[in-house]
């Protein structure tokens, strides 16, 4: 795994994992420069580690193992409480890739669930002009070959 800007410089941090286990330990690393409230976008092809960083994510936060985390294809939203400098953290992991607009994502409460002690994580969440209006930040993962990625977190000052 290497770090091409430092956690502390900017508000542009880039990684490069070689491994699935890598991608979880940049997870661990990210889980610390997020401070709730935020609302980030993950984007990412199928298959490139969205739900792997989440699991670093959660992981670090002591919200659950990276086993115990998976893919909310099917169920919309996972909910993880944790905690961060001895304070509460939920975590909440949605994927809206099978919602068909923006009156299907309203069922899902997003406002309800940006709470002050909350990071939102939203698979292809830039699907809808609304998330992307309320996003403080994204995480893109794109593949550099192999089991390499290359993830990019930009978050909004």
């Amino acid at each position: 795994m290497t770090n091409a800007a430092p956690p502390a410089a900017g508000r542009i941090h880039e990684f490069t994992t070689q491994s699935g286990a890598d991608t979880i330990a940049v997870g661990r690393k990210l889980a610390g420069l997020l401070v709730p409230p935020q609302l980030l976008i993950l984007r990412g092809d199928l298959g490139t580690g969205k739900t792997t960083l989440v699991k670093g994510i959660a992981q670090a936060l002591d919200a659950a193992e990276a086993d115990e985390v998976t893919s909310p294809t099917f169920t919309l939203v996972h909910e993880y409480d944790g905690a961060r400098d001895g304070k509460p953290v939920k975590l909440f992991h949605l994927d809206v890739y099978r919602l068909e607009g923006e009156r299907q994502l309203e069922t899902l409460g997003l406002d309800e669930l940006l709470t002050p002690d909350a990071l939102v994580l939203v698979e292809w969440g830039e699907k809808f002009k609304s998330i992307r209006k309320k996003a403080t930040g994204e995480i893109a993962i794109s593949s550099a070959g192999g089991d390499a990625r290359k993830i990019t977190v930009t978050l909004k000052e």
